[in-house]
Order: structure tokens, then sequence, then C-alpha cells
């Protein structure tokens, strides 16, 4: 059996008897001596090559996507036979990492710090002597009330850091219930949450269903003083609904580290808005354990055994 292992990332994976690893440049088609590859693991593809690979691998019975969602492998057209299974897990405390260093910087106000920094000038206003409690702003974790929309892994890591600054955390999910010591509501009751909500945090995937979910409704039940974070998918996100409601100070903020469209266009209107964080989708990045996730589904495979985050 033959596994291609892609070149954007260091691997090594231990591998069955009889299976042979070759690692190919994810930015050219695959070489025609290895299209009867029957593994294909994939990470920071172009959706070009992703395309090119789903027509000419006609041995191929496996995708392994070391990224925690599988819409770009998903939009490729592989056969319908073909088994997908996602990266979940890989990216759950570098996404936590940079979701917490965003809450802190919208917090702290880092985003006009800087850009005072930029301008030489000392922003008083932002030191100096501060209320403890200042009410109708978005300034401490301290007592926040922070909802998470799209409680899994990620959320599951990210939760408990934003705990021990003193955020007060609910999460959103499919299923009520308690996960992981924290309460998760359903979406049915989620805008009950929304009015008294200092940070929402979206981590939802991109499907079908959430297209552009985090919306002008939503946005409209938060209070003036808010922050939205999403470090889920740009499709998720209504950017121009985002854009006017802190335009027309309906909404403080918000950090984004995902896009609609990736790279952000130098004529986006979110770059010059001085309430709008971006990063470069740096949240993830890093797909942590992927050698070991690829050993296990490997093995698995080979035994016929169910894989793991098995794409339905």
């Amino acid at each position: 059996m033959k596994v291609l292992l892609p070149d954007t990332v260091e691997l090594d994976p231990r591998l069955p008897a009889g299976t042979t690893a070759v690692v190919y440049d994810v930015r050219r088609p695959v070489p025609d001596e290895h299209t009867d590859a029957e593994v294909l693991v994939v990470w920071g593809n172009p959706a070009d090559t992703l395309s090119d690979a789903a027509t000419r691998l006609k041995s191929l019975r496996w995708v392994q996507t070391l990224a925690a969602g599988p819409d770009a492998v998903l939009a490729a057209g592989f056969a319908p036979d073909v088994l997908i299974t996602a990266g979940l897990g890989l990216h759950d405390r570098t996404v936590a990492e940079h979701t917490l260093a965003l809450a802190l910087a919208a917090a702290r106000r880092l985003n006009l710090l800087i850009r005072a920094q930029i301008g030489h000038r000392w922003a008083t206003e932002l030191g100096g002597l501060q209320p403890v409690h200042e009410a109708g702003a978005f300034r401490t974790l301290r007592d926040a009330k922070v909802v998470i929309w799209g409680f899994g892994g990620i959320a599951a890591t990210l939760a408990p850091l934003l705990t021990a600054l003193g955020a007060q955390v609910t999460g959103v999910a499919r299923q009520a219930g308690t996960r992981h010591g924290y309460p998760v509501v359903t979406e049915e009751a989620f805008p009950e949450l929304l009015p008294h909500t200092d940070l929402l945090i979206s981590i939802l995937p991109a499907t079908p269903a959430t297209e552009r979910a985090l919306n002008a409704g939503v946005l409209a039940q938060l209070q003036p003083h808010a922050w939205v974070i999403n470090v889920g998918r740009g499709s998720t996100l209504d950017e121009v609904a985002l854009l006017n409601a802190i335009r027309s100070g309906r909404l403080a903020g918000a950090a984004l580290d995902v896009f609609d469209t990736e790279p952000l266009p130098p004529n986006s209107p979110l770059w010059d808005e001085p309430n709008i964080i971006i990063s470069p989708h740096a949240a993830g990045g890093r797909p942590v354990g992927a050698a070991d996730l690829i050993t296990a589904n490997l093995q698995a495979f080979q035994e016929g055994r169910p894989l793991r985050n098995i794409v339905e």
C-alpha cells in the first residue's frame, strides 16, 4: 500500500508492514509514477492540485486531511467511495492559544495601542488610572460572559484558559447539556444568551447550514459593548453585516482570523476599521500530533477497523 505524505509538514508516522510512504510536493500535480497510491495525506494543498489528485489517483481509497475542517477536500471532487478523515484534535491547543490572544487583545485594546504607537502618541485614555468595573464596556475577562458557538475540541481546550482569567463560559452546540464541566445550550436557546454576552467566539465549521450563520440578526442581539471573535471558517460570518454593526456603534469590535476570501483583498474595508483586529488565518497551521493520527488510522485502515475522525 502506497501512502502519499505532503511536504508541507515534517511527518514520520510508523508504517504498518507492507506500506510505503512517498513525500510529494503539494504545489505540483502528483507524479505519474505515484498515481497508484491508495492513501493521500493532505495539508496545505492548493485547490487545483487537490482537484487534480481527485481526478488522476484512480486507486485512491482514503484521504486523510490534517485540517480540522474537511471542506477543501470535500470540494475537490473525490469519488464517493473514497473515505475521508479529518484532523480533529490536531489544532485544539494552537487555535485555543491564538483565540485567547485575540480575546486579551480585544479586552485590553491592543489594536488601539498599536495604532497609537505607530503615531508616536501616548494614549492617555487607555493607560493610567482605570475603573475596576467599567459598566457597558468589555475591558477584561474577569467576570466577562463569554459564549463559544461551536463547542468541540478547540472550545474544550479554550474554555479552561478563559475560566482561569475569570470568565464565565457557556457553549452552544447541537445538543444541550454539560461538556467538560461547562453548560452547553442548543442553537434554539442561543438567542437568550446574546443580550448578556460580552464576548462571542465562533468556532463553527464550514457547512451549508453554517453559511452566514453569524449574520445581522445575531449581531443585532448583542449589546453595543460586545466583541466578536471568529476562528472557525470565514464563510460563517456576514462580513458586511459585521462592518455595518461596528461602524454604526451597534457592536464594539471584532477579532477575525478567517475570512470569506483569503488572502483578504487589499481593498477590503475590514483592514482600515480601528476596532477590527485581523490575523492571517494564523490560529492553526501547526498540526500537533499529526504523525500519531496517521499511524493510528493507517493501522486501522489496514486491519479493517473504523478510522478516527471519519467525515460522514
